[in-house]
């Protein structure tokens, strides 16, 4: 109700913003044509006609956006609610049936499992919010070292990979050639392609299949390649989706919970190491590939 309530807000300020101008324009044209001996009048009129239509196009403008960035908030923070209150509800109803009930020890177990599966979702929607809030921070330290990049990718393929149970040909990631070193933060990194493959696999098909590609791009920096089979991103929300609290308004996507963090995280992530990252997707149903381009140690071999 309240989404319905602010696009009638949005609606109603873009018709008053519309006839607003069409009144000042009539107004305009009515004086000027009644007072064309009056050049010094209309030359200040003309003045004040330009700064009125700036000043009316600069408050649509801004009541679209903040209407835009209330909603985005107010979705992230359904999207947050409920990723938080699933797994508790989840937690507490195995450990009310493990305390009322006789359940033998293979049943036990298969409950211990769900719940830590539970936990680790709760722990990674409080890690992503507070990933997002360090992000913001500018004198937040990253703690530098050289980093294989191939072993860093490994390791973040094997955490996806026990997270959804995958099958080992689930993520394909060939062996390179020659070491390929890069200088930034192992865990902030980490968090970037475990990132990225936690999106591959959540908003793949049926039958997830990964790819990954590490290569040298030229002298200075290397490159990434995070490409799946899944549900794909239309073109025109390629940039956007980088944006804080942003989902595509897709109906497959949004069958899919997340807090909208996720890729404003890898960005900034990114970004803070002197890299860049971007997408492309041939459209819906078509897949998306990742790119992340960071630079490398240049001595490294």
């Amino acid at each position: 109700m309240r989404v319905v309530g602010r696009r009638k807000a949005v609606i109603f300020f873009l018709a008053l913003g519309s006839c607003l101008v069409a009144i000042a324009v009539a107004l305009n044209v009515g004086w000027i044509l009644l007072n064309l001996q009056q050049i010094a009048l209309l030359v200040f009129g003309v003045i004040f006609f330009a700064i009125i239509i700036t000043g009316l196009v600069l408050n649509t403008i801004f009541l679209v956006r903040e209407i835009r960035r209330n909603e985005q908030h107010d979705a992230f923070l359904n999207a947050v609610t409920h990723e938080l209150k699933t797994p508790i509800a989840s937690i507490r109803l195995y450990l009310e049936t493990l305390q009322t009930r006789e359940i033998n020890e293979d049943k036990r177990r298969e409950f211990y499992g769900v719940m830590l599966a539970d936990s680790d979702r709760l722990l990674n929607t409080v890690e992503q919010v507070l990933q997002a809030s360090r992000t913001r921070e500018k004198n937040h330290l990253l703690n530098i070292t050289e980093i294989n990049l191939a072993e860093l990718l490994r390791e973040s393929i094997e955490l996806v990979k026990t997270r959804y149970a995958l099958s080992d040909g689930a993520i394909s990631f060939p062996e390179t050639g020659s070491a390929i070193n890069v200088l930034g933060d192992a865990n902030e990194l980490q968090t970037v392609f475990t990132n990225l493959l936690d999106n591959a696999v959540k908003y793949s098909g049926e039958e997830i299949k990964i790819l990954i590609a590490l290569k040298n791009l030229n002298e200075k920096f290397v490159v990434v390649r995070i490409k799946d089979f899944g549900i794909g991103i239309p073109s025109a929300q390629l940039k956007r989706i980088f944006k804080r609290f942003y989902r595509v308004p897709s109906l497959q996507m949004q069958k899919k919970k997340g807090t909208g963090l996720g890729l404003f995280i890898v960005r900034s992530i990114v970004k803070k190491h002197g890299g860049r990252i971007f997408a492309e997707s041939k459209g819906e149903g078509l897949g998306s590939t990742f790119i992340v381009q960071l630079p490398k140690v240049v001595n490294s071999k």
